[in-house]
């Protein structure tokens, strides 16, 4: 078995893994499977549950897909790929709940090669996992950056910081100058050691329910009512922002003639825009604000 094979091996076992996880924790629906091909090479499985009794849309997708031209985009960020055949695998989630208290969380772990005449030129590892809750609460937002420190430890200590940082960083909508959610971790390119830069995928795709499951068991009940629901809507509109103006990872995917169903995927089943919003003063909703800028969760 070559490295990509036991990259493919793992991240397709885990799509498996998580959607068992999370139809147990739903407990009122089943993923449905739509597996494709892609033209140019490659192909994937988009898995889909709708209006269970947690999730009102979770998608899982796992996708190896290859190509001989990658997007102008990638080309012009790393020269070196300019002409070389390349091929991609990973597996993504997006989870969307019927319950305003409880989160709206993404992951994503993926593997990149580069080869030309034979020789790989370039390979990367990337991924992380991170929280957009609409009515936060202290308690599940220590435990979420907890977690994902726990698991980067065996990696240094230097580690979770950085991927911290960097997912502050990115999961951030410029033109509004806020966060998108809590954070979490994100990292990318990284191609240092194989095995090690391997171990800490699989570290970071392990890690998800450990890190998501406890949030969802504390919040599934807590009743609301339209307020709350509408809420929810309206902040679900940052989410599509995000995803379709900033997301290089949906930028890559449509630029590169990916299937623009399970690309979009990662967007909410019901949303709304509200010209000049503003929460009333001192209610939860305003409270949300004070989540959207980078803070040290595992000093709170």
């Amino acid at each position: 078995m070559t490295d990509f094979d036991a990259v493919r091996a793992y991240l397709s076992a885990l799509q498996g893994r998580l959607c068992d996880a999370l139809e147990t924790v739903d407990g009122g629906a089943r993923f449905g499977a739509d597996a494709w091909t892609r033209e140019e090479g490659g192909g994937g499985c988009t898995r889909i549950l709708r209006d269970g009794g947690v999730f009102e849309q979770a998608g899982v997708g796992f996708s190896d897909v290859s190509g001989t031209t990658l997007p102008p985009s990638a080309s012009a960020a790393r020269p070196e790929l300019a002409g070389a055949s390349w091929r991609a695998v990973g597996m993504s989630l997006v989870l969307h709940p019927h319950n305003p208290y409880v989160p709206t969380t993404h992951a994503n772990v993926r593997h990149f090669q580069a080869t030309r005449n034979g020789q790989t030129v370039a390979w990367w590892f990337g991924g992380g996992f991170d929280l957009t809750p609409f009515y936060p609460f202290d308690e599940d937002v220590r435990h979420w950056h907890r977690t994902a420190h726990r698991l980067c430890q065996p990696f240094g200590e230097e580690r979770h910081a950085a991927h911290k940082r960097w997912c502050d960083d990115y999961f951030r909508l410029k033109h509004r100058d806020e966060a998108r959610g809590v954070g979490g971790l994100f990292f990318d390119d990284l191609h240092t050691d194989f095995d090690d830069d391997f171990a800490y995928l699989r570290a970071v795709g392990d890690g998800f329910l450990d890190a998501y499951l406890p949030i969802v068991e504390r919040r599934r009940r807590t009743s609301f009512g339209d307020r709350e629901r509408q809420f929810q809507l309206y902040r679900r509109g940052r989410y599509v922002e995000f995803n379709l103006v900033h997301d290089r990872g949906t930028l890559f995917g449509l630029q590169s003639g990916g299937r623009t169903e399970s690309i979009l995927m990662s967007l909410p089943p019901l949303v709304r825009w509200e010209y000049g919003y503003q929460p009333p003063p001192g209610s939860p909703e305003a409270g949300l604000q004070a989540y959207l800028q980078p803070r040290d969760w595992l000093q709170e």
